[in-house]
């Protein structure tokens, strides 16, 4: 199984030059586990980049849209928007699941639609517009994919302690306080990344990874709260 040119073309909306790179930016791990040197085929090369480009793009368009603004004010509203949560919604937006290659069983356990996997697809992926079509284009796809879509002065105003939020909603309901678990430290030990799922009532109700325990356990805090609230909102 590899990724196509047309299939890519269409996911990208403009022609590409080097397949090769957009392949190894949707091959997830799991495709070649047991392989030697897997990582040098696997998307996690890509993720690193893409996250750099990601973030430095980021920073330069809120620069620009917010010339008043404080340091601070524009480093929170960036972590928002490059947020593991955020980028899968993105994500979900292009369908990226379908394109991303993965093993049987990692497909069979909700791999194309989990958060983290989409996240850094969406990472590697621009890590791949960037050495193949230049910064200009990482830029237009980032605009066209994300940057277009979110209300920026609603999400810079969003309280968005999800952990203070996720424990005042357990809380009103007489439920024990939620449980913060560390499943997996994975990356080298200067770029490392936790994986932190969240227990309340004695079932997970949301995961995230983050390159600290404090953002993953926020995004974990974010997903369990949207989870929460859904099965709330379907109880009769």
């Amino acid at each position: 199984m590899t990724a196509d040119t047309p299939s890519v073309e269409d996911l990208l909306g403009r022609k590409v030059h080097d397949i090769t790179l957009y392949e190894q930016a949707l091959t997830h791990r799991s495709l070649l586990r047991g392989q030697p040197d897997s990582h040098l085929h696997s998307n996690e090369r890509l993720e690193f980049l893409g996250d750099a480009v990601l973030g430095a793009l980021v920073a330069e368009y809120l620069y620009r849209r917010y010339p008043r603004k404080t340091e601070g004010f524009l480093t929170r509203l960036r972590a928002k928007i490059v947020s593991g949560r955020a980028l899968a919604r993105a994500a979900r937006e292009l369908n990226l699941g379908t394109h991303i290659l993965m093993s049987e069983n990692m497909e069979r356990v909700g791999g194309r639609d989990n958060a983290t996997i989409l996240a850094d697809a969406l990472e590697a992926l621009i890590g791949a517009i960037y050495l193949d079509l230049g910064v200009d284009a990482a830029r237009e796809f980032l605009k066209k994919t994300t940057l277009s879509e979110l209300d920026l002065d609603a999400l810079a105003r969003r309280h968005d302690n999800h952990k203070s939020l996720l424990l005042e909603f357990v809380q009103a309901r007489g439920w024990d306080q939620p449980v913060y678990r560390v499943t997996k430290e994975h990356g080298p030990s200067h770029d490392k990344r936790f994986d932190v799922e969240v227990e309340v009532c004695g079932k997970v109700q949301g995961t995230g990874s983050d390159r600290s325990k404090k953002g993953a356990e926020q995004q974990a805090a974010a997903e369990a709260l949207q989870t929460l609230a859904e099965e709330s909102s379907a109880t009769p």
